[in-house]
């Protein structure tokens, strides 16, 4: 059994449970320890007294830790990305490219703990001087969801290390496997015992735990709308500064005048690849009605080329859903999207594969509004809706009117109207010829409205959730 990781040991949990891959239910990759509420104090209490020795570790030795990891898990991207895809779903090529980049993020923050300088000023008083500076927040949970389960963790585990903070970690119980695997690169490294645990369990017991505490300073936490609203309140009941990353209903618009193959295999790389379960995913494919019809045609073209199958198995595109509650989400919606008037052009059916799995054809669907259910609620599967707009102000005016806010996409040749749409789509993100999904680990990355609060995530913005700011006055 994989145990929990608390105080520097490995720790059996007050129970467990058994990992399948959603590629094939007959597939354990493991059983996992499962922390209880006791568990979870402990962690906390331990990342308390071992956070002031790592805050007054030297850069270099920081440096190192943080390097060392980021090389073992490129070094390893082969054997790790397997076990990721088996365990998600996603495809090998997916699965070790996420290994890779989640090296990346160590590999980035460990130059941002060499790069942290501080500030001075002259007081308007005479004869004192002022020095800002910067200091780890304390002790910092850490939540991540499912979908990306090593990235995600890695691009928030980083920064927190790297800025002198404790951690407590707790990923999504449907993907212990990853977290286990960076926990134990990690538990190698020579941190002080307690600065970095793993409490696996589910969000019930160990998360609402972690998000009721008042003995952390931060929680940073990516997942739904609904589970970030209680951490929300959670927190700032008792003061913990908190960081939120939950929903989408990305769009991507599609101008007449823009190079169609490329609008094509932007949607199909947005919508559905990764199964669509990025939360940067193109669910909502915005179409101006000059290029309409001959882009529905070329798409589903496209589409029916894909290929539905094992993660591990060569040539596939797209895996299996999470599991059978994402699947049966999935088929609701296709079959609410219908009675909506939505018209299916192709795709949306459970399948079959050789193995027994969560697999669906990935669906588009034709003739929708942006006022249907199916164009306002995020899915989170390989569903995609065209909406026909009228021209470009008509595509833009549909983009916005949404409650969430994380990306956004635009594929045309004109430099006006693509100039015109970066300063006025309302979203975190945006993308101008590219898909939807898609980010860069050294710039920052969050969205509005209901997609994110908090402080951002990535690049050197993430020093503002991870580290407090502190002024002196000095007279010599």
């Amino acid at each position: 059994m994989f145990s929990n990781y608390i105080n520097g040991a490995w720790v059996e949990g007050a129970s467990s449970i058994v990992n399948r891959s959603p590629a094939d239910t007959e597939d354990v990759v493991g059983r996992y320890a499962q922390a209880d509420a006791d568990q979870v104090d402990r962690a906390i209490a331990a990342a308390a007294a071992a956070q002031p020795a790592w805050a007054r570790s030297g850069l270099e030795e920081r440096w190192r830790v943080l390097m060392a990891i980021g090389d073992e898990l490129i070094a390893r991207k082969a054997e790790l990305g397997e076990q990721l895809s088996r365990e998600e779903g996603k495809t090998l090529a997916e699965g070790v490219g996420e290994v890779h980049r989640s090296g990346q993020f160590f590999h980035y923050y460990a130059a941002e703990v060499l790069r942290q300088l501080g500030e001075t000023a002259d007081s308007v008083r005479p004869g004192v001087e002022i020095e800002v500076r910067r200091e780890p927040v304390g002790v910092v949970a850490i939540i991540t969801p499912w979908n990306f389960p090593m990235a995600t963790a890695a691009w928030k585990i980083a920064p927190a290390l790297a800025f002198g903070n404790a951690v407590v970690f707790k990923p999504a119980n449907a993907v212990p496997a990853s977290a286990w695997a960076l926990t134990e690169i990690i538990a190698r490294q020579p941190l002080p015992a307690g600065a970095f645990n793993l409490v696996m369990g589910s969000g019930a017991e160990v998360g609402e735990r972690l998000i009721q505490s008042a003995a952390i300073q931060a929680l940073s936490f990516t997942g739904s709308v609904e589970t970030g609203r209680r951490v929300a309140a959670a927190t700032a009941a008792n003061f913990v500064r908190c960081q939120l990353e939950m929903g989408s209903k990305n769009a991507l618009v599609v101008l007449d005048d823009a190079d169609l193959p490329l609008a094509v295999e932007c949607a199909v790389n947005g919508a559905f690849f990764g199964t669509g379960q990025k939360c940067t995913a193109s669910s909502r494919l915005i179409v101006t009605e000059g290029i309409h019809d001959r882009y529905v045609q070329a798409l589903v073209e496209r589409i029916g080329q894909l290929k539905v199958g094992h993660p591990l198995r060569e040539g596939v595109h797209i895996g299996p859903v999470i599991d059978e509650g994402q699947l049966a989400r999935n088929l609701r919606y296709i079959e609410l999207a219908r009675a909506e008037g939505a018209r299916l052009a192709c795709g949306g059916e459970r399948i079959e594969d050789e193995r027994p799995g969560y697999y669906m054809r990935p669906a588009l669907f034709v003739d929708t509004r942006n006022d249907m259910r199916i164009n306002r609620e995020e899915v989170f599967g390989p569903i995609a809706c065209v909406i026909k707009a009228r021209d470009y102000e008509d595509a833009l005016t549909m983009l916005n009117d949404t409650r969430f806010g994380l990306t956004a996409g635009i594929v045309t040749r004109s430099l006006r109207h693509a100039s015109d749409f970066k300063r006025r789509a309302r979203t975190g993100c945006v993308m101008v010829n590219l898909p939807t999904a898609g980010t860069d680990y050294h710039v920052p990355f969050g969205g509005r409205g209901d997609s994110s609060f908090g402080p951002r995530e990535q690049g050197q913005y993430a020093r503002d959730f991870y580290t407090a700011v502190k002024t002196v006055y000095i007279r010599p």
